[in-house]
């Protein structure tokens, strides 16, 4: 084949690719339809531009399957398409691409992922690596580490995040704890956020952004269904809850101690097979916008509680998931480590 038939073969392969493109496909026009409510057309607006490798409309697309708006319920393709914008420098995808890793289970891959996240100071992913670190799971503990994301996802306003600080507290050491501190502080001087992305609020508070095709910029962000969720981040994180204003932290000057033999977390026995829901203490399985979610999240850990009661608890315009009826805090401590998610204890 000549040189000129290679090049108007090329050229005709191109443009069949571009006429696949609906010449009114826009991911701004896709955010204004999401904006009121009409998921199904901003899908039909992003999908064309996500197989043409439009990373906004990736990213968006990835929200829309996640969220299971105009497209059915899919954590499977959300992920995939959160891959795809996030390999093209798509910051907020690589966000929710780590968390919808960690949240699969994938912890391995997610790691490098949190790791990038958390260093341009993403409050979502410090509470999870957080965890993670704290706890042990597929990492090394490190308590200093963990108390010092934790401290600085706490002071950003996620709720989880205070909730699971104040956790950390109870076991930790007073060394440890100040490292924590002292780190924290570091920490606050070197994170830059990303600038922040043109955006409009959608539907339920959820955060939807894109940019008309021939302008640069914007970014669809969603907060990710964690978790900790809202909910402690503990498993896998949540939708991002009203978050009240936090206190500031208390910079602590770090000093040399002798490192002492972290004191491990007790291990709660397994939750009983059956419990009468007569008690006054609860769990919290979750903090979401959306009441449909948490009954949706309910129905995933009830085989696990059997003989609790759910409650959908409003504050604001988050509802939360909390199973009651334990007779003791010993109990709901058992049944958090039963439910296989992420769970903060609520006292009477």
């Amino acid at each position: 084949m000549t040189v000129g038939r290679k090049l108007l073969v090329g050229a005709i392969a191109l443009s069949g690719l571009f006429a696949a493109i609906p010449a009114h496909a826009d991911v701004k026009a896709g955010v204004d339809a999401w904006a009121k409510g009409d998921y199904a057309r901003a899908v039909g607006e992003w999908r064309p531009l996500a197989i043409a490798g439009d990373a906004d409309a990736q990213f968006n697309l990835a929200q829309a399957y996640k969220l299971g708006r105009g497209v059915p319920l899919d954590p499977g393709l959300a992920e995939s398409w959160f891959r795809k914008a996030a390999l093209q420098g798509h910051l907020q995808a690589g966000d929710n691409y780590g968390l919808a890793l960690f949240q699969a289970g994938k912890k391995t891959d997610a790691l490098p992922w949190l790791e990038k996240s958390v260093a341009r100071g993403e409050p979502r992913t410090q509470l999870v690596l957080g965890t993670m670190l704290f706890n042990g799971d597929g990492v090394p503990r490190d308590f200093p580490r963990a108390y010092a994301l934790m401290t600085r996802a706490s002071a950003s306003g996620l709720q989880s995040a205070s909730q699971t600080l104040a956790q950390m507290d109870q076991y930790i050491s007073p060394a440890d704890r100040e490292k924590g501190t002292a780190l924290a502080q570091q920490y606050a001087l070197q994170m830059t956020p990303a600038a922040p992305s043109r955006t409009t609020v959608g539907q339920a508070g959820e955060r939807v952004s894109g940019r008309p095709a021939n302008q640069a910029g914007g970014r669809v962000d969603v907060p990710a269904s964690l978790p900790a969720r809202d909910s402690t981040p503990t498993r896998e994180p949540m939708p991002k809850p009203a978050t009240p204003k936090p206190a500031p932290v208390k910079a602590v000057a770090a000093k040399p101690v002798p490192k002492p033999t972290p004191k491990p977390a007790p291990v709660p026995a397994p939750v009983p097979a059956t419990v009468k829901a007569t008690g006054k203490w609860r769990i919290q399985l979750g903090a979401f916008r959306d009441q449909g979610n948490a009954e949706t999240q309910w129905s995933k850990v009830r085989g696990r509680l059997r003989g609790t009661q759910p409650f959908y608890t409003k504050a604001g315009s988050v509802t939360r998931l909390q199973a009651g009826g334990f007779a003791s805090k010993a109990e709901a401590t058992r049944a958090c480590s039963a439910a296989g998610v992420p769970c903060v204890i609520v006292a009477p």
